[in-house]
């Protein structure tokens, strides 16, 4: 036996923990020079990622944290397939065209079997896209009219940063309708002070990342057409349906806020929040093919084929989509719709509970016909503690549970919230358990001088607006 084949059976049959790769600091900023045991550098990583938090304790994420065998299994089969290679891959692009005939049909499209969307990475490039075929077809329209169209303004409530970033990216004036003390999302009188002729559309928020709550949109559709029959001011709506898209046609399904409102241009929605794919899954869907212009579709020869895109995205693998495919035939409407409202009842448990306490007051209490299966609430002005809602989250974290502490944005600033989602796998065990852990913390505090309180930045809390 050479000397090679020696060391290469030790290395075999050694334990990972006695090898000599693990006896040394690995580089981290460097690549080695030379190649190591791989049942080492797996196990190295993986104890690295032990100090991460539990991410089905994660109650401050919108995403999924659980996923089926048979999801990780077609992730798998699909690492290596590219989404956009459409060419090569006929039958994924056909599940992808599938998916988007699905949510057309659960969206209330009027066009039947031949819907205009796409796949995108998250719904932040989805927000992208329908905000720059809102952009052009306000700008087309300027040109036919001769009118100047170097002013553009996109008009909304409290949103997610990705519009603040397609604002900037687009150089359009976002004129983003600030939060109230009684008034945490866009209402029908604030967005008329706002909108003018330089406005390409209204963005409406079906799941306020700060609170948990529908905007209104059939009220605000309906604004809209009193404002063209006064002033001839024609607008457009985008529904950003990052949660609510999901959750909504299961749970309040006489909730107009989808393409039954013909202002109601375009809709975005996450799959990996609540769509229940794995993350890196988002929808964009367009109510006519004429409301998504053709400039932004790039036909691109490739492999021999014509190629329509209209990503910002370009490769990524097809998992995601395989698998929202999966949950869509697995589930079906009736298997989302337990789903969902049993997050819903689980989301109602934790609002009694958290009330019995007698400290804090719900700003918003995960009623399916107002919002997501989230509650968000404050500490009382008469509630006599010792602490503030950073020092509790802090706290909380201790035992694993990440509730985040944050306060609103401007006009609402001095309000500091505190906010759980609950997604699948937040069942009412788990839940049960966090109140005991409220419990521990509240006594914690009870027996404990707090010197000086956490600020939101020491306590390092997350609100998931991108803020």
């Amino acid at each position: 036996m050479s000397i090679y084949e020696k060391k290469l059976k030790n290395s075999t049959i050694e334990s990972i923990f006695a090898s000599s790769n693990s006896e040394i600091e690995l580089p981290k900023y460097k690549m080695p020079k030379k190649e190591s045991d791989p049942r080492v550098i797996l196990e190295v990583i993986k104890d690295e990622l032990f100090l991460d938090g539990n991410a089905r304790q994660n109650l401050a994420t919108f995403c999924q944290t659980f996923e089926e065998k048979e999801v990780r299994e077609l992730m798998d089969l699909c690492i290596n397939k590219n989404m956009i290679d459409k060419d090569e891959y006929p039958q994924t692009a056909s599940i992808e065209e599938r998916c988007v005939n699905i949510l057309a049909d659960l969206w209330n499209s009027p066009i039947e079997k031949n819907a205009v969307g796409t796949s995108t990475v998250g719904s932040s490039e989805a927000c992208m896209l329908g905000g720059l075929a809102m952009y052009y077809r306000w700008k087309d329209k300027r040109k036919k009219e001769g009118k100047s169209f170097d002013s553009p303004n996109l008009v909304s409530g409290p949103v997610q940063v990705c519009w603040e970033k397609f604002a900037r990216y687009w150089d359009i004036e976002l004129r983003q309708i600030p939060m109230e003390k009684d008034s945490f999302g866009l209402t029908k009188e604030s967005m008329l002070k706002y909108v003018d002729e330089n406005t390409i559309g209204v963005v409406t928020t079906l799941g306020l990342t700060f609170t948990g709550e529908y905007e209104p949109v059939e009220e605000l559709s309906k604004a809209l057409d009193e404002l063209e029959k006064e002033k001839g001011l024609n607008l457009d709506i985008h529904v950003d349906g990052a949660s609510g898209g999901f959750l909504a046609p299961f749970c309040a399904p006489e909730l107009k806020w989808d393409f039954r409102n013909e202002r109601v241009k375009s809709i975005s929605a996450s799959g990996h929040k609540f769509g229940l794919a794995p993350l890196g899954c988002g929808w964009v869907l367009w109510r006519d093919k004429k409301d998504l212009p053709e400039r932004l579709i790039f036909h691109v020869n490739y492999l021999g084929g014509d190629m329509p895109v209209f990503q910002l995205n370009f490769s990524r693998p097809a998992g995601q989509v395989i698998s929202q495919y999966y949950q869509f035939l697995r589930l079906g409407f009736e298997g989302y719709k337990k789903i969902q409202m049993n997050c819903y009842k689980t989301a109602e448990y934790l609002v009694k509970k958290i009330e019995e306490f007698g400290i804090f007051k719900m700003i918003y209490s995960g009623e399916p016909d107002k919002g997501i299966p989230a509650l968000t609430w404050y500490l009382k002005e008469d509630a006599n503690v010792n602490f503030n809602l950073y020092d509790f989250a802090d706290k909380l974290r201790s035992r694993g549970w990440q509730v985040p502490a944050y306060s609103l944005p401007a006009n609402a600033e001095t309000i500091v919230v505190q906010r759980i989602l609950v997604r699948q796998g937040v069942g009412l065990d788990l839940a049960s358990l966090l109140i005991e852990d409220f419990k521990r913390t509240l006594e914690f505090f009870k027996t404990h001088r707090i010197l000086d309180n956490l600020t939101e930045k020491e306590a390092g809390s997350f609100n998931h607006s991108g803020k």
